[in-house]
């Protein structure tokens, strides 16, 4: 075997290709060279060839505003690209594209999807209308929210310092008073301590 010969089989088929020299990737008219799966029908079918329009800044911008059908909650770029077993947004970006080759604009674009599949196509409703209520409602609630806190949290009772005692002498209430003989039981108790 010439060593042309010998990368070219590693180049196809990796490490197998380095270790079993003889072994070929099998040619097969439906699924050509290009694509060795074994079954393409396990990962969605076989794989159209890649346009530059696919990959264009345009399309992607809208696919990222258009719901995926399938049901993944995923805008239609993200779910055509991660999860290739989804045959429903590789047919989404197919009918987008043939919108724009038609010549439509970007909103036109999305404008057909809308009439098509309903609103529930986009990723984000639109700001008229009800879908309004969509952006407006979060922030007044928190708004709302906010300044009843605030008005609770000034309006509460707070309790009030006690006033400072009055310079002069202090009287005292028939509960306070000490007795004469009480104020010496204190003193003894106090020296018995001490010594």
């Amino acid at each position: 075997m010439k060593r042309r010969d010998f990368l070219r089989g590693a180049g196809r088929l990796g490490a197998a290709g380095l270790l079993l020299p003889g072994l070929r990737v099998q040619q097969d008219s439906a699924r050509g060279p290009a694509d060795p799966l074994m079954a393409p029908s396990w990962a969605g079918g076989a794989r159209p060839e890649v346009r530059a329009m696919d990959n264009d800044e345009t399309v992607r911008a809208i696919e990222y505003k258009l719901r995926c059908t399938c049901g993944c909650g995923l805008d239609v770029f993200t779910c055509r690209t991660t999860d290739f077993t989804c045959t429903y947004s590789p047919e989404l970006h197919r009918e987008l594209v043939q919108l724009l080759e038609a010549g439509n604009t970007p909103d036109q674009a999305i404008e057909a999807f809308v009439a098509k599949y309903g609103e529930s196509i986009l990723m984000a409703p639109k700001a008229k209308g009800f879908g309004a209520v969509g952006y407006l409602l979060p922030g007044s609630l928190v708004l709302v929210a906010g300044s009843i806190l605030a008005w609770v949290l000034l309006r509460r009772d707070r309790p009030e310092p006690a006033p400072a005692p009055a310079a002069g002498p202090v009287e005292r209430s028939d509960a306070a008073r000490v007795t004469d003989q009480e104020m010496a039981q204190v003193e003894r108790a106090l020296r018995e301590l001490e010594s």
